[in-house]
């Protein structure tokens, strides 16, 4: 199929390239002029494990193409995907402009039948706003369809979360639509659920707000733990066992970040109250979340007493491992209260590194976890890297000046590390 990818942010990169992946040859646009130029010589302008290898792959194959020019991706396409942003607003609400401009354009545009598809996670009932802006706009009397697909895409496994995904959800409202998308979903071996559009709308904002709320209940559980002296992870795992309950996302630490849990909570929030319906439970989530980063912080400072005038090196920046995406990191809020403490920080990630440094004005950028740690009155960890279970700790050791480790992660083992002479501070452990 001829399958245009209308944002080429992290959604609609993936979505294309896993795409052309599967046989469909296809172009993704961006207003980016930039990063449409950095895009045609195979560079992705964000970190995501085994992308640049697919889309430069799928670049000599010619199934894979980039422009800037949305009324082109309208000409070439049988299916167009509407992957722009939908950043919340001050109140909180998805900011839903781009997606009106994009369906005004693709209007104007179409010569025949497009199958349009909501592919970003947009609140309940666009489905419907983008059916009667095209409708308005449409410069010849042709046929089309809207229909909802939200993506389940985690950053660090996006590739892996689109070739074998847990299912499928279609959101439609005509039978030619949900044929369309059948067979283009086809050769992945996953249930495929069709539903009409608002519902499939809604899945997408209630699963990320389940998973946020799982993060959350457990980190509640944490200091719980904390309090009485119990071990949040032989917690997690008896609560885990239950079939019904499950172990995924029951992780004590600082809280969750990223893009989509804090903006589609928020979002989901706006819609509950437009709706007349009670979410005080999601913002019990957020709150939690927030106060979480707040606690972290507060444990070092109880630990270390005087703040000001010490030098703490950071493990980790990026909002979770495999990623170099800042928005909404957790480190940023635990970073910022530090400096504002008058600490002195040496700052290290495997991959955000660049990003950090044009969010952050203060701190020491350093190279590795080593030269943070080198005369360091603490280390703070932050986010989970692999390359930080690999660490030396006995090299570690000797380059701090002091010999104090804070797990916002829980990755270590607590007696191994105090064996190697760290006073060691975790989670609700």
């Amino acid at each position: 199929m001829k399958i245009g990818i209308i944002g080429s942010g992290h959604v609609g990169l993936v979505t294309g390239a896993c795409f052309a992946h599967l046989g469909h040859e296809v172009i993704c646009v961006d207003q980016d002029s930039r990063k449409i130029a950095l895009l045609k010589k195979g560079k992705p302008p964000i970190y995501e494990p085994g992308l640049r290898e697919m889309i430069q792959t799928h670049l000599r194959e010619r199934r894979l193409s980039f422009t800037s020019e949305i009324a082109t991706a309208v000409r070439r396409s049988e299916i167009l995907f509407v992957c722009v942003g939908t950043p919340p607003k001050d109140n909180g609400e998805a900011d839903l402009t781009a997606v009106e401009n994009v369906s005004r354009e693709i209007a104007r545009t179409m010569t025949s039948y497009r199958l349009v598809v909501d592919k970003s996670t947009v609140p309940v009932e666009t489905g419907e706003w983008v059916r009667r802006t095209i409708e308005a706009n449409r410069r010849r009397r042709v046929d089309f369809d809207v229909a909802s697909n939200p993506e389940f895409l985690r950053e660090g496994s996006a590739i892996r979360d689109f070739l074998y995904p847990d299912r499928v959800v279609i959101g439609v409202a005509s039978k030619r639509a949900e044929k369309t998308l059948k067979d283009l979903y086809r050769p992945l071996t996953a249930p495929i659920l069709v539903t009409d559009i608002k519902s499939a709308e809604l899945i997408k904002h209630a699963s990320n707000s389940f998973l946020a709320a799982k993060i959350s209940f457990i980190n509640m559980i944490a200091r719980m733990c904390e309090a009485v002296g119990a071990d949040v992870e032989r917690v997690a795992e008896g609560i885990g066992l239950d079939k019904r309950i499950g172990r995924s996302f029951l992780n004590a630490g600082i809280g969750f970040g990223g893009f989509c849990f804090p903006k589609d909570l928020g979002a989901f929030i706006r819609i509950g109250e437009r709706l007349g319906v009670d979410v005080t439970l999601l913002r019990s989530v957020l709150e939690i979340n927030d106060t979480q980063k707040k606690a972290f912080v507060e444990k070092i400072r109880k630990q270390m007493w005087n703040l000001k005038g010490k030098t703490i090196g950071i493990l980790g920046l990026a909002f979770k491992p495999d990623t170099d995406d800042m928005r909404f990191a957790p480190s940023l809020d635990v970073v910022r209260a530090l400096l504002a403490e008058g600490v002195s920080l040496r700052l290290y990630d495997p991959q955000a590194m660049g990003e950090a440094r044009r969010i952050l004005k203060k701190g020491t950028f350093v190279r590795s976890p080593y030269e943070a740690a080198r005369g360091a009155d603490a280390l703070a960890v932050l986010t989970e890297w692999q390359e930080f279970i690999e660490i030396d700790f006995k090299r570690i050791r000797k380059l701090m000046h002091r010999p104090i480790l804070f797990d916002g992660r829980n990755m270590y083992d607590p007696e191994r590390l105090k064996k190697l002479g760290f006073q060691y501070y975790a989670i609700g452990r």
